[in-house]
């Protein structure tokens, strides 16, 4: 089959990919949410209509949705590096304990049943929705971060449920530093930084050493699908900016409420679809 061929074979599912990039895109430039809790749900309930389980399209849209976040990670990076909001002290005591956390995370990725990895985003999911919609805005419950032991916590925690989930850590490490009255423009640039350190080894482990489900959507190696990867990545590129340009003349924060609620929804939906 030549690429022609395949194109035309998979158009429809080139198109549905396409679409996840411009939506993701959109929705990281206007309300500086991560990719991959956009990524993750679309990708999950969009193999699923091609006919793959409901299992084996949470490991490829776990894993899938970590490989998108390398390359967007590092554009994310030089951009927050520019203004001075990256904390590489903070990366400097974190780094280690996030990696330890996302070598254990990916590598359970490659071991576990896909219905694990659906409960645990489904769970974050709707923690980081219901966070969005009821305390944006409040104050800091802690002063400063906690000591060292505390803080080796957090950042193994942050590497090891971002890693398998499929998210890049803002979902996670934004909320929790804000929660300790940590700077909100440093600790978003900072979750950029973490977000490469996380996806990169991550998506790699899960590429090497998982094993493509037998009904795993075409393109799938390991657990990556690079069909995916390859549509995706240039449009969320491509449409961040624009959905930053959104953001200047819209209501974000009236946004960030909508998204929350559909993220919400999506939560439990994912919760609730083995019961159903």
């Amino acid at each position: 089959m030549n690429i022609i061929e395949f194109i035309t074979a998979n158009l429809s599912t080139i198109i549905a990919l396409a679409a996840t990039g411009v939506v993701a895109g959109i929705l990281a430039g206007l309300l500086g949410v991560g990719g991959g809790i956009v990524i993750v749900p679309v990708l999950y309930f969009l193999f699923q209509g091609f006919g793959v389980s409901a299992e084996s399209a949470m490991l490829v849209a776990t894993a899938t949705s970590l490989a998108t976040i390398v390359p967007t990670s590092v554009s994310s990076i030089r951009s927050h590096n520019q203004k001075g909001n990256v904390d590489f002290e903070l990366l400097k005591r974190w780094g280690g304990f996030i990696l330890l956390g996302v070598l254990l995370g990916s590598w359970l990725v490659t071991r576990v049943d896909g219905a694990i990895l659906t409960a645990m985003f489904a769970i974050i999911a709707t923690l980081s929705a219901l966070n969005m919609l009821l305390r944006t805005g409040k104050s800091a419950l802690f002063q400063q971060l906690p000591g060292k032991a505390g803080q080796t916590m957090m950042g193994t925690s942050i590497g090891f449920f971002s890693s398998m989930v499929g998210i890049g850590g803002g979902t996670i490490s934004v909320p929790l530093l804000t929660l300790f009255n940590y700077p909100a423009h440093k600790a978003v640039g900072t979750a950029a930084a973490i977000g490469l350190i996380i996806s990169l080894p991550a998506a790699l482990t899960m590429l090497i050493l998982g094993i493509t489900p037998s009904d795993a959507p075409a393109g799938t190696l390991g657990l990556v699908n690079l069909f995916g990867f390859m549509c995706i990545v240039p449009l969320t590129v491509l449409f961040a900016p624009v959905g930053a340009s959104l953001g200047a003349k819209l209501d974000a924060a009236k946004l960030k409420k909508i998204f929350a609620l559909v993220l919400l929804f999506t939560g439990l939906r994912m919760l609730i679809q083995p019961f159903l």
